[in-house]
């Protein structure tokens, strides 16, 4: 069990992510909160932007280039897509362990991620070095991991709802369905007009149907569950909340099973992943502020389609949480340390 305190960075404290990193880590017995940087607030005290944090967090936001970052035992980065690469060879040099919870390095097939993220991966080299951070899937390579790709919050409420199905091989991988829906936070903290609480409050609609950049993710995902190339529809939603993702998931059949066993023996062992009972649905709100993944799974008519009800808080299990389970993983911690959240009601 690791003892010492390890020193940590975060790139990227100005948004969601970042602030809800540092909601998580300052309870963190083990973790010394090292820096915190963003070139706009740089000076500014960290407490002074997030109000939420006076009394926890005392530093200032420090510039990226005046941080000391390859000082660090880890560093996370919550920054937008095509930063970390460009910074995380220098650190792996320098034997910082790091935390990508952008997609830089999520996808295995590097002309697939610049087709979907639109530039050119700077550091393609470290791509297969890069282990995929879904610790119910991946957890003996992350305790060795230099380089974490952290889960997208879609992509880990889908993959955690259809694994026990896919690797028992009881249903027809070719054709499954992702209906998911998210909060508003999971686009990010920045003023856009779809965003405004006049836009998206009292408002359902659908996006990215024709195609979005979290479907390579999961498609890579759950064809290595199963070990054959999957078909799958992969719809996204924005729904008028803060938080949560409910992922509704479909397919089909192809042999008979116990699904409430299936999937109460596949994740018996797991803190994080909760089977409810059968015939439960569960809702965001039993989720939010927590690192839970509530999952129900559903036969509906005794027909041939099984539905799976996957909900987590987009910002913790879908972001800031996976990353510090990730981090405890790869400290020696135990893995639930920080993260024993009692999810907030109402």
């Amino acid at each position: 069990m690791q003892q010492n305190k390890i020193k940590v960075g975060i790139v990227g404290g100005t948004g969601y992510t970042g602030v809800e990193l540092l909601r998580l880590l300052v309870l963190h017995p083990g973790v010394e909160i090292a820096y915190i940087t963003s070139r706009g607030e740089a000076g500014q005290r960290v407490s002074d932007m997030f109000p939420s944090l006076r009394g926890y967090v005392n530093l200032p936001f420090t510039d990226p280039a005046q941080a000391d970052l390859a000082s660090c035992d880890v560093v996370f980065f919550a920054t937008p897509n095509g930063i970390a690469m460009q910074q995380t060879r220098a650190l792996l040099d320098a034997g910082v362990r790091v935390i990508d919870l952008a997609a830089d390095f999520r996808i295995q097939d590097i002309s697939e991620w610049e087709k979907w993220y639109g530039m050119t991966h700077a550091c393609p080299d470290l791509i297969a070095e890069a282990v995929y951070g879904l610790p119910e899937l991946n957890r003996e390579k992350i305790a060795s991991a230099r380089l974490v790709a952290n889960p997208g919050c879609y992509p880990t409420a889908v993959q955690l709802g259809f694994l026990p199905l896919l690797q028992a091989g009881v249903v027809d991988e070719s054709h499954l369905i992702a209906d998911a829906k998210s909060g508003v936070s999971g686009a990010g903290r920045k003023a856009e007009i779809p965003f405004l609480f006049a836009e998206a409050g009292d408002n359902f609609k659908a996006y990215g149907v024709a195609g979005h950049r979290h479907l390579p993710e999961i498609s890579q995902g759950l064809t290595g569950m199963c070990d054959k190339k999957v078909g799958m529809t992969f719809v996204p939603h924005l729904t008028p909340l803060i938080r949560g993702i409910h992922a509704t998931l479909y397919a089909r059949l192809t042999k008979e099973v116990d699904l409430q066993s299936l999937y109460e023996s596949q994740y018996r062992n797991e803190r994080f992943v909760d089977v409810l009972p059968a015939g439960a649905h569960p809702e965001t709100r039993s989720v939010r502020g927590s690192n839970l993944c509530r999952i129900a799974v559903h036969r509906p008519g005794d027909g041939d389609t099984v539905v799976v009800l996957s909900v987590i808080d987009n910002l913790v299990k879908g972001a800031a949480g996976q990353a510090v389970q990730n981090m405890n993983i790869m400290f020696g911690f135990d893995e639930s340390t920080a993260l024993e959240q009692v999810p907030l009601l109402p």
